[in-house]
């Protein structure tokens, strides 16, 4: 059976070993350090590896048939002469492989940059179309498309899942009013004026700016493991529409014409026929981007894609105002002007509301890595020593556990010198708390350490976190840096 759920700690240790291992036959050397990649909304995991000559990007994806599809499709574009990184090696498997470091700048960071300075990196946007084509269609030229996962094609029925996730995971999350009998009926409608048309072209799927590297001066191209066969319009509209990247309006227009001169000099495509179902697919797009920051907000409360919405719906309204596709679309339009007229404002500050008052941030840390940041600029608050309490990790049943494991839990709430430990620091903090809230302040923040990070930190911080919850009536956050830096979950 196909792995879905993300990896747990074990395995993402196990894959750390296993990407050594494969470091090692590649380059000859052992890495000096492995250090974990910032989590994506993904199952993939990412970690530089390096020795004292050879760098690479180590990844491990539990999932057989992506890494089969990304291998496959890096082999095919690298023979294209696309700029993708190289591929070193690969362990199928094992769920890992080896590919060539680009460094860490975006042009999605390099654009908040050019922005800082007031300047817009038009050039860089413009190669990158450039290499959008030659992905489009050179890049479909023998290409396999029966290895693209999920789906081998955006047809009808992938617009249909798009527009699904939206109504799902961002119009009943945001309580916006909708009668579902016409809403899926337009979906439908929607869902066949964009593919009425055949296209022979490779999609992208995620053509963005975040999925663009600068190394060396040259722009590299990664996580491509989604594409399929699709219309040009969504990957153009992927880029230029992208929230956060707030590219205005004359920018826009600029580079689609730009666009379509580089297109037209490779594959005779008319124009009037790119446009007629262009911004079509621009608000597809949006409406499928929306249902993603509903679900890893809305859902999952993950607070970077909460702030990601108005950006989102500044984009999204607009297209209302500027905007007449050649269909009807009745209820979707209905629902789309009553995000924009803010009530999709009013769900999203709701759940910021949340932080009004009281905002305890709890924290677990691994003294070898450093102490948790302050976040709320006040200096800092309470940090808990637990390198004191009775380690599992020295045991060999708990050593690739962590402290939410109920194994884990359970041994360390039979040892009374925890209960001890515990019960004092909970004196401590409800005297701040109940202090902080006659005073009206608005942060406090409380971390634990132990060496790793990984069982006594962990389980205290979870501990605090349950008695704050059950005892004041206060916002509670609990991250443990540890677990997120490795992206351990359990």
């Amino acid at each position: 059976m196909e792995e879905t759920l993300y990896p747990s700690a074990q395995k993402i240790q196990q894959a750390e070993e296993n990407l050594i291992r494969l470091f090692e036959r590649w380059s000859g050397e052992s890495p000096e350090q492995i250090l974990p990649l910032p989590l994506s909304g993904s199952n993939r995991r990412y970690f530089r590896l390096q020795s004292r000559r050879a760098s690479a990007i180590g990844a491990f994806n539990p999932d057989s048939k992506e890494n089969l599809a990304y291998t496959s499709f890096s082999v095919h574009f690298l023979s294209k002469g696309l700029p993708v990184p190289k591929l070193h090696i690969t362990d199928l498997a094992q769920n890992i492989y080896l590919i060539q470091d680009l460094g860490d700048l975006t042009l999605f960071e390099f654009l908040k940059t050019c922005k800082q300075n007031g300047n817009f990196p038009i050039e860089h946007y413009q190669k990158a179309l450039d290499f959008l084509v030659k992905f489009q269609v050179r890049g479909a030229e023998e290409f396999d498309f029966s290895l693209c996962y999920p789906r081998a094609k955006f047809d009808a029925h992938s617009v249909i899942l798009d527009l699904q996730y939206f109504k799902y995971y961002f119009l009943k999350f945001s309580e916006i009013p909708f009668d579902e009998t016409l809403l899926e009926k337009d979906f439908e409608t929607f869902a066949h004026f964009l593919t009425e048309e055949d296209s022979p072209f490779f999609m992208y799927r995620d053509f963005q700016a975040r999925n663009i590297m600068l190394f060396d001066e040259q722009l590299y191209f990664i996580d491509f493991q989604g594409g399929q066969q699709g219309a040009l319009q969504y990957d153009l509209a992927s880029l230029l529409f992208q929230a956060k990247a707030e590219i205005s309006p004359e920018i826009r227009a600029d580079l689609l014409e730009y666009y379509l001169s580089a297109l037209s000099k490779v594959y005779p495509y008319k124009l009037e026929k790119f446009v007629s179902k262009y911004y079509g697919y621009v608000l597809i797009r949006m409406l499928q981007t929306l249902g993603a920051y509903g679900f890893r907000g809305y859902y999952q409360r993950k607070p970077h894609f909460l702030e990601s919405i108005p950006f989102a719906i500044k984009n999204l309204d607009w297209f209302l105002s500027n905007i007449n596709l050649p269909l009807s679309l009745p209820e979707l339009t209905s629902a789309i002007k009553k995000i924009c007229h803010h009530q999709a404002h009013a769900a999203c500050t709701a759940m910021e509301a949340e932080n009004d008052g009281l905002h305890v941030s709890v924290f677990s840390f691994s003294y070898k890595n450093g102490f948790a940041d302050d976040r709320s600029g006040n200096g800092g608050g309470f940090v808990f020593d637990c390198r004191a309490l009775p380690n599992p990790g020295r045991l060999p049943e708990y050593k690739h556990l962590t402290g939410k494991d109920p194994a884990v839990q359970a041994y360390l709430r039979q040892m009374p010198e925890v209960e001890t430990f515990l019960q004092r620091v909970f004196a401590m903090i409800d005297s701040s708390v109940q202090n902080y809230l006659k005073r009206s302040f608005s942060d406090l923040m409380v971390s634990f350490g132990c060496t790793g990070g990984q069982h006594r930190s962990v389980y205290c911080a979870e501990r605090l976190a349950q008695h704050l919850r059950k005892t004041h009536h206060i916002h509670v956050s609990l991250v443990h840096y540890e677990q997120e830096r490795k992206g351990w979950v359990n």
